[in-house]
């Protein structure tokens, strides 16, 4: 990070800058951009890897909701190409209108720590109009994003990307590479959207509300937490033991149980 930016990192905003010119170095040779990418970087903050982004490719879109930090990112950047600064909260930008006047957009940024997880919920309803995504998370949500079933890691999150994306855990980066440093060390994830999913899933609306439900109770069985979601009839069509706890389903299991005849409304 240039000496000459100075900005407190705010909490609220769960900013912790990237310094590490070696991990820096590493997130750009993993998103590789070119002239002509769609690029759009999440908090971009004080410019760590906008810079190098904007280098290689000539032109960037940033979200950043901080506006005090956007003078010294400009500052940083200037002369490098062609930057262009959305004020904004990441939660409530357009991805699908961002990406309708060109091509499929790419993705990436070291995330806010505080909103990672629903931002992730947010992208995955733009995932049509994004080509990849990288970014840097705290390592616990890493790892539920390519947990296999069977272990406390597996969960929501996981099994809803699994239905739309392919997710790919690059490389661990330790709490001093940041200011001021996270508690947690972080990780490196690729995320690249599916053109289709990977198993039948007719109704993604009632697929989300039948995982939901599922883990809202993890220690129970499925009779108990997909009570009123789920028919018996439709555990038996599925082939899914209703006996069986959420984190041991496949994320084609819950596709199944999501596809069979919803209960009929109470009269």
């Amino acid at each position: 990070m240039d000496r000459g930016l100075k900005h407190r990192a705010r909490k609220r905003f769960g900013q912790h800058f990237l310094h590490d010119r070696g991990v820096i170095e590493r997130i750009v040779a993993a998103i590789d951009p070119r002239p002509g990418d769609r690029l759009v970087e999440i908090g971009p903050g004080l410019g760590a890897l906008t810079l190098p982004l904007l280098q290689r490719a000539g032109r960037l879109e940033v979200v950043e909701i901080d506006r005090d930090v956007i003078p010294s990112l400009l500052a940083h950047c200037r002369g490098a190409g062609e930057l262009v600064v959305h004020n904004q909260d990441v939660l409530e930008t357009d991805f699908a209108a961002l990406a309708a006047a060109g091509p499929p957009l790419r993705v990436c940024g070291n995330l806010p720590y505080n909103i990672s997880t629903p931002l992730l919920f947010h992208l995955l309803d733009a995932a049509a109009s994004v080509r990849d995504m990288h970014f840097m998370l705290q390592k616990e949500v890493v790892d539920r994003m390519v947990a296999p079933p069977g272990g406390k890691d597996y969960g929501r999150l996981t099994v809803m990307l699994a239905a739309s994306c392919r997710c790919e855990r690059l490389f661990k980066v330790g709490t001093g590479a940041f200011s001021p440093p996270p508690k947690v060390d972080s990780a490196v994830v690729r995320i690249l959207p599916l053109v289709a999913p990977p198993f039948p899933l007719p109704d993604r609306a009632r697929f989300a509300r039948v995982v939901a439900a599922a883990f809202s109770m993890r220690r129970k069985t499925l009779r108990n937490s997909l009570r009123g979601v789920v028919t018996e009839q439709a555990f038996a069509a599925a082939a899914v033991d209703p006996g069986r706890r959420a984190e041991t389903l496949r994320p084609d299991e819950f596709a199944a149980l999501a596809a069979a005849p919803a209960p009929l409304p109470a009269v």
